[in-house]
């Protein structure tokens, strides 16, 4: 097995055509996400090749456009959901109840009241519990269909302590524990199907020892719970495999990673699910910005954009770094003759905080007002951790495939952030006219 990954396995900044993207932010306006649903398949693809004997299950959570999931059920994946609402994007989307696992951290009253109405029509819908008292809620709920346990293996790993799930206490029963609550879930009832457990967020190439010590925690685990329950259908490993965001920086070689999970796992009767979300969408979105402000200051050049915290928050939330590349036909050129010269330049967006910043004295072609800047490797976690703060509208999206541009997504306006205070008020006069507060119902439904 080669140690060198395939050129292929990572999409750069650099590859996509600077041409097209300004057009698209002529065409859309700024900031702009543009989303490659043909990257999205190769992504995908690259994965069952490397994991043939594996259910990969995509992680919705990275980036649940509707256009996303549509292409991933096409290329036959499954689907792993977070929330209530993306189990129901989920099933939108064409999955049916078999092809989705459910997987709750401290689920609300209501995401599993619409889980146990959804499992009453779709009855092979996975759920996945992280307590035991969560599975108690889902018995007093009348639920005793198909359960997996998600454990705290006590090993976390990941590109920040954030995001780093496989040891922190919120995540999972711990592990010495997890034999106990599925005996006594399979006593009252429930079709215990599995064991699920997620490392982390964006392992990296010298992270994979404690991924495979990980992995084989899991092994050991489904040994000793396919003796006291009987044999899983399946073991879930999650996902988080890494993509490198730095220009130097090499992607994973799949191939080495699928054959060191399966030999870490080691000899157990049920299949083995990984369950990948940003390897899958990472690289085919970039995010696109419009420079409104270049400013002298006393150590940097300030170059201020329309996108901000709001529009892209990784870099202010994990200091995470996005590769920057400015779109002027002769910004490309910068090194030749001709071209602009590189300065330090600190990126920063509309956001009246401190921390709402893409870059900091970065060596990027001179800016000028007007100028589109693309973002790099931000198809995941991008939109789906876009926010109004400030009272800022989010951001269009646009996706690419089989030859065509078309919008996904529209842009927010202000009244569209302002809307569920409007709405607040017209039913709140309706109840007050009628005195009767269930007149109101259907307008409740209508804002939840």
């Amino acid at each position: 097995m080669t140690d060198v990954a395939d050129s292929s396995s990572i999409r750069r900044l650099s590859e996509w055509d600077a041409a097209e993207l300004r057009t698209l932010t002529e065409e859309y306006g700024s900031p702009l996400y543009v989303l490659d649903l043909e990257r999205v398949r190769q992504n995908y693809r690259r994965l069952v090749a490397a994991f043939p004997d594996a259910d990969v299950l995509y992680a919705v959570k990275a980036n649940a456009l509707g256009d996303v999931l549509s292409t991933l059920r096409e290329a036959g994946a499954g689907l792993e959901c977070a929330s209530a609402g993306e189990v129901k994007r989920a099933l939108e989307a064409g999955a049916s109840g078999s092809e989705i696992h459910y997987t709750a951290v401290n689920p609300p009253a209501g995401d599993l009241d619409w889980i146990v109405d959804a499992w009453g029509d779709h009855p092979a819908l996975t759920v996945t519990a992280g307590s035991a008292d969560t599975i108690d809620r889902l018995a007093d709920r009348g639920y005793d269909g198909r359960l997996c346990l998600r454990v705290n293996p006590g090993i976390g790993a990941g590109h920040h302590e954030k995001v780093r799930t496989g040891a922190a206490a919120k995540f999972g029963v711990p592990a010495e524990r997890a034999v106990d609550v599925l005996e006594d879930a399979a006593d009252r009832g429930f079709d215990v199907v599995g064991i699920h457990a997620h490392v982390g967020s964006g392992v990296s190439s010298d992270q994979l020892d404690a991924h495979r010590e990980f992995v084989a925690r899991m092994g050991d685990l489904a040994r000793d719970v396919a003796g006291a329950v009987g044999d899983l259908e399946f073991v879930d490993v999650g996902g988080g495999f890494g993509v490198p965001y730095r220009e130097d920086e090499e992607p994973l070689v799949l191939e080495s990673v699928a054959d060191a999970i399966r030999d870490a796992l080691g000899a157990v009767d049920a299949r083995l699910t990984i369950e990948p979300g940003r390897y899958v969408v990472a690289d085919a979105g970039v995010l696109l910005t419009e420079v409104n402000t270049v400013k002298d200051a006393r150590e940097t050049t300030v170059v201020g954009v329309d996108a901000g915290m709001t529009t892209l928050i990784r870099p202010a939330m994990y200091d995470a770094y996005h590769p920057i590349r400015n779109l002027a036909a002769d910004a490309a050129a910068s090194s030749g003759e001709g071209g602009r010269e590189t300065v330090p330049q600190t990126v920063a967006g509309p956001i009246c905080e401190s921390g709402d910043v893409f870059c900091a004295d970065r060596e990027l072609p001179v800016s000028e007002r007007g100028d589109i800047l693309a973002i790099g490797n931000a198809g995941a976690y991008g939109y789906e951790m876009a926010n109004q703060y400030n009272s800022r509208p989010r951001p269009a999206s646009v996706v690419r495939g089989d030859g065509d541009v078309r919008l996904a997504r529209r842009r927010e306006t202000v009244a569209d952030v302002t809307r569920p205070e409007r709405e607040a008020r017209r039913i709140s006069a309706a109840d007050r006219k009628t005195d009767d507060p269930r007149a109101s119902d259907s307008d409740n439904d209508l804002v939840r």
